[in-house]
């Protein structure tokens, strides 16, 4: 059986090597044939057209036989539900199975239909993942009021002067998204920052 492994991590600083490690040894279990791993840095949130891991799967999906996609956990297809339908979809239009490894979840019967329990579960778990992400961002916009109205300060220091490239610093991740082509509004969505920012970082770059 022909399989390819999908991982992500939202961050540089984070490591992606636990769930190719899980994975393999999984496939190996198994016995399966890896034909191919796509391992990515980006946030979840970020639209399927706009990853470029799914986007290289999608095309080896196009040019050769593959039976299953191994991921770690579901998140890690993405945090959008709808983006998550949409990948399982498109596999399932393939008659490719989704394989959700700390789950255990299967989402094609062995005769190639759909196991109508998985797709239920594949649902509330991708929704689950997107609440969780929805009040992380209201509890870091709610403590970053209350520091505000507390009298903390925001922003650079009186009389300091921020360079070009202290500016690209503080504002890698908007570079890094950019560097991949995502438009300047999706940017904007997936880092919470305002267009006006995203369109001076990408003039500098």
């Amino acid at each position: 059986m022909n399989v390819a492994i999908l991982t992500r991590v939202s961050k540089d600083s984070q490591s992606y090597e636990r769930q190719i490690s899980d994975l393999r040894s999984y496939a190996k279990a198994k016995e399966y044939n890896i034909v191919g791993e796509f391992n990515e840095k980006i946030s979840g949130a970020v639209k399927n057209e706009n990853r470029s891991a799914l986007i290289e799967l999608q095309k080896l999906i196009e040019s050769q036989k593959i039976d299953k996609i191994l991921i770690w956990e579901l998140s890690r297809l993405g945090r959008s539900t709808l983006e998550v339908l949409k990948s399982l979809e498109f596999f399932h239009s393939k008659g490719i199975s989704l394989y959700v490894l700390n789950y255990n979840i299967e989402t094609l019967n062995p005769d190639g239909s759909v196991n109508a329990m998985a797709q239920m579960m594949i649902t509330l778990l991708a929704e689950f993942s997107r609440t969780e992400r929805v009040a992380i961002q209201q509890r870091l916009q709610s403590g970053y009021n209350k520091y505000r109205n507390d009298g903390g300060k925001v922003g650079r220091k009186t009389g300091s002067k921020e360079t070009n490239a202290d500016f690209l610093k503080k504002h890698s991740d908007v570079v890094k998204l950019l560097k991949k082509k995502i438009s300047i509004r999706n940017v904007a969505e997936i880092t919470k920052k305002s267009t006006k920012t995203v369109q001076k970082v990408k003039h500098l770059m």
